[in-house]
This record gives C-alpha cells, structure tokens and sequence, in this order.
C-alpha cells in the first residue's frame, strides 16, 4: 500500500508512481498525487516529513526543516492588520524554524530525494538560480545520496552546505538561470540522470504545500489570501493543491483562499500576461530578457519558462482562487525587507522582501482589507544568524562552462562522476 496513486487533470486517468513526472497517456497537465488519507493526521516524523500523510513518500529522511506558521504583531501593526500570519521558511531558532539552507526550498528537496530513492534507481538532476539548489545539496551532504547541480555562474557561491559535500556534481554556465535549465535538460538524456522535474514533480509541490498545511493548522481555518512572491509560480500552485485537500478533509473551511502572487519589476512576464487575460507567455513579456533580469532583487524570480499555460499551471490556479498577480519594485523591495527585519526581528531573502512589498501595496490600495485573515509565505531568510550559528562549507564547481562549451566534454565528465555511483 503506497498511500497514493497520481492522477491526470486532463485525462483523467489514475496511475501508479514509477517517479512519474507526466501523464503516461501523453496529455500535457501536471499530475497530482492522489492521496488515500482524506483527513490530516500530523506524524511523529521528522521535520517536513510530520505531513507524510500528504507527502508522495513511504518513509522519511532526517531533517528538522519545517515550516513554521505564527501570528505577526509588529508588522501587523506596521500595516494596520488585525489577522496577518506569518509562515516562516528559513533559519530562525527562537521560533523552531530550522531550515539551515535559509529557503523553504528545503521542503521539496527532502521529499524529492525520498521519492526518487524509493521509486526508482538513478541520480537526479537540478538546475537552480541558486536556492533550489543549495537546498538539494544539504539533502545530499546530510544523507550521502548523489545529486547533478547546475547553476549560473554568478550563482556559485550560493551552493553552501552546513556538512562537507561529497555526493555532489556542480556544474556552473555562464548566463542565467534558464541556460542553467537548458544545460540541464541535456543532461538529463544521458542514461542514468532523471530531471528532478520542477513543478511537475509531485513531491516538489506537495512539499512546497507544506506552508499552507502548516498555516492553516495554526489558524485552524483556511486563510482568505495566500500571498507569495514567484519566479516559476510553482509554490502558488501547491498551495491551490494543498488548499483543496484541506477543503475534502473537512474541518478548515469550504472557501478557497485567494492567491495573490508577486514578480519583481522589470522581470514580470507572468504578470503582464495574466493582467491580460492569456494562457500563453508571449516574448513581447519579456522584453530584453537579459538586460531585465539583470536588474532585479530577486533573480531567484526570473524563470523564462514557468509553468503558466500547462493544465493545472499558473493560470489555472489563478482561475480556480479569483486569484491575483502583481510586480514590484527592487526598491520597494529592499524598503520592504528593512521593515519587515525591524518588525520581526529577521532578515527575510530578497524573494520574501518583494512578497513583502507586495503585501504593502496591496493594503494601501484596498485590495486587502484590514481585518481579513493574511498568510504571507516568508520564502526564505535568518541568512545572518545562519552564518553566525552553522558550519559553511562552500561547495567549489567540479566543471565550469558557458553555452558554446561542446556538450560532448560536459557529457563525458558527467559520465565518468556517475561511474563511482554505478
């Protein structure tokens, strides 16, 4: 009995788990996990894994990473908010959050290797802008299992791990966070390598999902807004996900919160295309990608080729919760991080900062009333405390390369690490 089976949005059709990442049938939606337990009961696991019930996974790894969800008084009272919750995701021991590599990354990376080692024999492969790939690599460093990490070269000092990191491929290119997706996606043709998946990956979103779960259990309710700052949106979608399980289980409410999701200015191609209307991201939203990219607080936020369009993607979920989708400002950004550090006593990363302003504009402008209740995903943050508490062992590239290498020479270094773990 595996607890779950996976189901198409499309077909329709239910399946079983091989680390299946798409619709056997060839639909094009992404497949969500069916799970058998309909209501909720918190496991004696470790950290992410207490939410097992709703994990694609059989048993668990070693982790104190969690999501921890609590009601703000200073920055609610900066806002003027009655009812604002905080989930925070990172490093902050007085709260019990403990997710040393500062991003809630963390709790996908934990439930995706599980799955992968439970389901199938290989090595994974992850392309990051730098958080998602960290995380991955603490999993690795704390458990021994092998992992393919590939990131922009200006993202390589962001790959830290608290424990010395052995089990690791570090491939830097020169470019942005799409050339890291890219070079990754040829990799994975090699035999032996499977995609981590993204957000097709249904321990990657249930993971994620782990932030709603976790505020709704400490609010006993479900939220009226869920507000997130997104490159890929994928973290949006799980909370959808999330939400409508809880909504079966019963016991927390019968109306779906709203989503309200950010994107920071200049690089804000979903934005521009939900404000319109459309399922499709077109390049006139992305208007010199480059240059845009160059200029945000966020660059963990700067995904070329989200999962918008797909069936059970952004803008579906957006439908499905009257959602809502806005950009923000690198300066109004950084402004909003200072005063959520003041407020709350941590420096949130710059991906929550934009969430941050986000949430500030929102009020201002009436979109949020004052005395709704507010769950505001803090991504990531405790950077700081994290650099004074925690060992930090940087993990240095095995092999850098730009988009002229010949992939030929990348393949063959690829192949002759893999033989170790054959």
């Amino acid at each position: 009995m595996t607890g779950y089976t996976l189901t198409c949005p499309v077909c329709n059709k239910e399946f079983h788990d091989s680390y299946t990442l798409t619709c056997p049938s060839g639909c094009q939606g992404l497949i969500r996990a069916q799970y058998t337990t309909r209501q909720i009961t918190l496991h004696d696991a470790p950290g992410v894994f207490k939410y097992m019930d709703w994990l694609p996974v059989i048993s668990s790894l070693p982790t104190r990473a969690e999501p921890v969800c609590f009601k703000s008084e200073g920055l609610a009272r900066a806002l003027g908010l009655s009812d604002l919750w905080i989930v925070f995701s990172g490093y902050w021991p007085e709260v019990g959050a403990f997710a040393v590599s500062g991003s809630f990354k963390e709790f996908e990376a934990f439930p995706t290797m599980q799955r992968i080692s439970e389901r199938t024999k290989g090595i994974i492969q992850v392309s990051s802008a730098g958080n998602t790939g960290r995380a991955f690599a603490e999993v690795s460093a704390q458990t021994g299992q092998p992992v393919i990490i590939v990131v922009p070269e200006s993202a390589r000092d962001r790959i830290f791990t608290t424990l010395p990191a052995h089990d690791i491929l570090l491939i830097t290119i020169s470019g942005d966070y799409t050339d890291a997706i890219s070079l990754g996606n040829r990799i994975c043709t090699l035999p032996g390598v499977f995609p981590e998946g993204g957000a097709k990956n249904v321990a990657r979103r249930d993971g994620m999902g782990t932030v709603m779960l976790a505020g709704t259990l400490a609010m006993g309710t479900l939220p009226d807004w869920y507000l997130q700052a997104v490159g890929s949106g994928t973290g949006g979608i799980a909370a959808y996900e999330a939400s409508l399980r809880l909504i079966a289980d019963g016991r927390f409410g019968t109306k779906m919160p709203r989503l309200l999701l950010f994107q920071n200015e200049p690089f804000i191609p979903m934005v521009r295309a939900w404000q319109e209307g459309r399922r499709e991201i077109r390049d006139e939203d992305m208007p010199d990608a480059e240059h845009a990219i160059s200029q945000v607080y966020s660059d963990v936020l700067t995904n070329r080729t989200p999962p918008y369009g797909i069936a059970g993607g952004v803008f579906d979920t957006l439908i499905a919760t009257s959602g809502l989708m806005a950009g923000v400002s690198s300066e109004d950004a950084k402004e909003a991080g200072n005063l959520f550090s003041s407020c709350e006593g941590i420096d949130p990363d710059p991906a929550a900062a934009v969430c941050m302003a986000g949430l500030r504009e929102a009020v201002r402008s009436g979109t949020i009333k004052p005395d709704e209740k507010i769950l505001i995903n803090i991504t990531g943050g405790g950077y700081a405390r994290g650099a004074k508490d925690l060992p930090r062992f940087v993990k240095e590239p095995d092999i850098m390369v730009s988009k002229e290498t010949p992939f030929e020479k990348i393949s063959a270094v690829v192949q002759e690490w893999m033989r170790y773990y054959a």
